[in-house]
């Protein structure tokens, strides 16, 4: 069987003691010279050697990995949000432990005790069960550093704010431009803070233009495809101009439910999404969406936590990232 290569002996190939290479490789050996460090680096990449991690981490005093948790690992937008946490990670030089916790409060609490038994340096949530017993008596007595991200578990020390208020502006301005006045919303029933936020923009900007949006407007359903798919009946009966899925996921069920009844969009109801996930030009016809940046979003708060990592005393960090429309072919003026 072959034998692992060690530290040992990477330092004999270099002539140097353990100690050097040991703070070459953790980019501390400033003080060698730079054919020291560029041999050491050549060799290790000759022989193989790859860092024992436990040893690593009773050096370095870190794991230097983050746990991330997120509501469901199928949904797009949480795939593009995770490939922001990936991209970021590595260029600060962490790993992150990245798990969907499937809407489950019993299951998000697993992995937060697990992770946490593992040594992971800090935490991204982005799921909507986390609950404030869980941050007090799990995350806080613990002593780690979190970002909570869309979820109904109160404020984390720091944030990255999407600017919910606006993006229920913007989608009801763009369908009261093409003259709708005939709209329901399809949304789930245990809406996160940040929906209540964006479906409150999406109401007053419409109830200043004269247009009431009903109780009976508002349809029930899952925020996944499924539950745009189910919502369609219930969205024929009221029989709108325009629906406003309050994220893609639901809006993309519901163009495939409306296709399968010989219903038009746009030309006999519009669909508006929000997210705009990649999916979004894949399907016919391509989604109008409420665009956030939901890959930066991902990049931002992995660079806050980091930061927070490395610096316990920093004062609460912010980020504010700004929503936009992106239209597409699913929405249209209001049929004569």
């Amino acid at each position: 069987m072959t034998r692992k290569v060690t530290i040992r002996d990477l330092a004999e190939a270099a002539g140097v003691s353990v100690t050097t290479v040991s703070q070459i490789l953790n980019g501390k050996g400033e003080r060698f010279s730079i054919d020291t460090r560029t041999r050491v680096h050549q060799l290790q990449e000759e022989m193989g050697y790859v860092p024992d991690f436990n040893a690593r981490n009773l050096i370095m005093r870190s794991a230097q990995t983050i746990g991330v948790i997120v509501p469901n690992l199928g949904n797009p937008f949480f795939s593009m949000f995770i490939k922001g946490v990936q991209s970021t990670s590595r260029e600060r030089h962490f790993i992150p432990l990245i798990f969907g916790a499937n809407y489950d409060e019993d299951l998000e609490g697993y992995y937060l005790q697990e992770l946490i038994k593992r040594a992971v340096d800090g935490l991204i949530i982005a799921s909507s069960s986390i609950t404030v017993d869980a941050i007090d008596n799990i995350l806080k007595k613990n002593g780690i550093p979190y970002l909570l991200i869309d979820q109904n578990g109160g404020p984390s020390l720091d944030s990255v704010r999407i600017n919910d208020q606006r993006g229920g502006q913007i989608a009801a301005e763009h369908l009261l431009a093409l003259g709708h006045k005939k709209i329901a919303v399809v949304m789930p029933e245990d809406p996160t803070d940040n929906l209540i936020v964006r479906l409150d923009g999406f109401k007053h900007t419409l109830a200043a233009a004269g247009v009431a949006l009903e109780v009976e407007n508002t349809i029930i359903s899952p925020m996944t495809k499924l539950g745009g798919y189910q919502a369609t009946a219930a969205v024929v009966k009221q029989a709108p101009t325009a629906v406003f899925a309050v994220n893609d996921e639901m809006a993309l069920g519901l163009i495939r439910g409306l296709h399968e009844q010989g219903i038009r969009v746009p030309e006999d109801i519009s669909v508006l999404g929000y997210d705009d996930i990649d999916l979004d030009d894949y399907v016919v016809p391509k989604l109008t969406t409420v665009h956030q940046p939901v890959v930066t979003m991902g990049e931002q708060a992995t660079t806050l936590l980091i930061n927070r990592i490395q610096k316990r005393q920093l004062d609460p960090q912010t980020v504010e990232l700004p929503v936009e429309l992106k239209e597409r072919e699913s929405t249209g003026p209001v049929s004569k």
